[in-house]
């Protein structure tokens, strides 16, 4: 068992544990009053931040965050010491090892935590956060769950906290000028939203690992934490992009990717909540250590349009953004207008138009049109100067760099979870959809499902003890 500030987990169950009704032990965060943790950073103070899952992301999110003159890292939180120490040895004349999260949580001198760990973990350590009155920066997926999202969201308003959610595509330039055609206009009415992300890894998958010899420094017991405990695998160890071939970690590549590429849509058509949400898939090639769909297809109807989603990991084709003839991770969004049809990824977006519906939005561009002449079938778009959009957007500071400025402000930032629910929920309605192999309604008004009591039940997780799912949360 691995220790961290001179605490083991063992002797901090024991400190901080109350026996709930059946007789268990319960997990539980001391509040931020009866810590005296009322007061935030000033807009002059320094920002003194923690890391709670110090891999991948967590890595790059703090970096980001460390760079800035007004963040003081304090705190590297990790089960596996290595990934912990190796943050610590970056920041070592401020920055102290954990391996309970709850620790982290504890300090009186940290303000903010970015929490990175793997997305089964990502709901009950956001709600803890909230509870001892930290802001925090939430990874993505959100949830796995609906009880999940609607519990951190609660969560997150009930205690005034300040939550960013990692999407950090939101502060492209790109993403800001789709969203600006969309709403000045230029389309026309919209009845369709396709989107997609798609790769090829093979019929080998992510590969095998027979060895389950946990390593050295690394508790294998709390990684798995409230999800079911399995055997170790290596594979799945390893980081963010092998934990979407595992069910019960992360609900497979949909909550992995879709969290980026519905938010255009989500953002460009201020979308609510969907009626009805209609999912298929399955495993069908892939064979590896992992058990997730390698195929997934969604279709969510929405009052007055619809919005499907495509996943796949052994095809890779890209539509209008395919590139370069080889295998490789694709992603897309297309918006079907009256007038025109615009298809978008990360870094660009096309339009084309649907005949003379368009016209009205161009400026003849008379050299553009002069190079086209031998191409009659060539995007308006590029023979013309688009008329200026009514609404801009200002470019972002960074997704993390407006986290810290809210911080301070106590303003909300873009990707708060009263706005990234709207991302959130229908994922996780997806992938309830598909276990089920039905389709799922639900009300936007009172975030419940509708008519199915079984698939209501199925929505709030079960967590493998010690750790128990704060139902407290499910009512606003």
């Amino acid at each position: 068992m691995t220790k961290s500030a001179n605490l083991s987990r063992r002797d901090f169950l024991k400190k901080t544990a109350k026996v709930g009704a059946a007789g268990f032990v319960v997990p539980y965060i001391i509040s931020a009053s009866a810590l005296g943790l009322e007061n935030k950073p000033g807009a002059n103070s320094r920002i003194q931040l923690g890391l709670i899952g110090c891999n991948g992301m967590g890595t790059g999110n703090l970096n980001n965050c460390a760079k800035e003159p007004d963040v003081v890292v304090m705190a590297a939180c990790d089960v596996w010491k290595k990934r912990s120490d190796a943050i610590v040895a970056k920041h070592k004349d401020t920055c102290k090892p954990h391996s309970d999260f709850r620790e982290v949580l504890q300090r009186k001198d940290i303000d903010a935590v970015i929490i990175a760990t793997p997305p089964h973990w990502h709901a009950l350590v956001a709600i803890m956060a909230c509870e001892a009155g930290k802001d925090l920066y939430l990874q993505k997926p959100m949830t796995m769950h609906l009880g999940e999202s609607v519990a951190v969201k609660n969560a997150v308003k009930k205690h005034n906290r300040i939550c960013q959610v990692g999407t950090q595509i939101h502060a492209s330039p790109n993403y800001r000028r789709v969203v600006e055609l969309v709403q000045s206009g230029y389309l026309g009415k919209i009845g369709t939203i396709r989107t997609f992300n798609v790769m090829n890894q093979g019929e080998q998958g992510i590969g095998h690992d027979p060895n389950t010899t946990v390593p050295e420094g690394l508790d294998w017991d709390f990684w798995c934490g409230p999800a079911p405990l399995r055997p170790y695998n290596s594979i799945l160890a390893t980081g963010s992009y092998h934990h979407p071939s595992f069910m019960d970690y992360s609900g497979g590549w949909t909550p992995g990717m879709a969290p980026h590429i519905i938010d255009l849509p989500v953002w460009a058509l201020d979308l609510q909540y969907p009626i009805e949400t209609t999912s298929a898939g399955g495993r069908f090639v892939i064979k590896d250590d992992g058990d997730a769909y390698d195929h997934h297809e969604v279709l969510w109807r929405y009052p007055k349009m619809t919005m499907t989603w495509m996943s796949s990991l052994t095809n890779s084709y890209g539509f209008d953004l395919h590139g370069r003839p080889e295998p490789m991770r694709r992603l897309g969004i297309y918006f079907h207008g009256v007038n025109g049809t615009m298809y978008a990824n990360y870094g660009e977006h096309r339009i084309i138009p649907e005949g003379a519906n368009f016209n009205e939005f161009i400026k003849p561009d008379v050299a553009a049109r002069k190079q086209a002449k031998d191409y009659p079938n060539r995007i308006m778009y590029n023979c013309g100067e688009l008329k200026p959009v009514s609404n801009t957007i200002p470019d972002s500071p960074g997704h993390e760099r407006e986290w810290l400025n809210s911080i301070k402000s106590r303003q909300l930032p873009s990707c708060n979870p009263e706005y990234h629910c709207r991302v959130d929920i229908p994922i996780v309605l997806s992938l309830l959809s598909y276990k089920l192999g039905r389709t799922v309604r639900f009300d936007p008004k009172t975030l419940q499902i509708v008519g199915d009591k079984e698939a209501a039940k199925l929505a709030i997780p079960k967590y493998r003890s010690p750790w128990k799912f704060p139902k407290q949360y499910l009512n606003a």
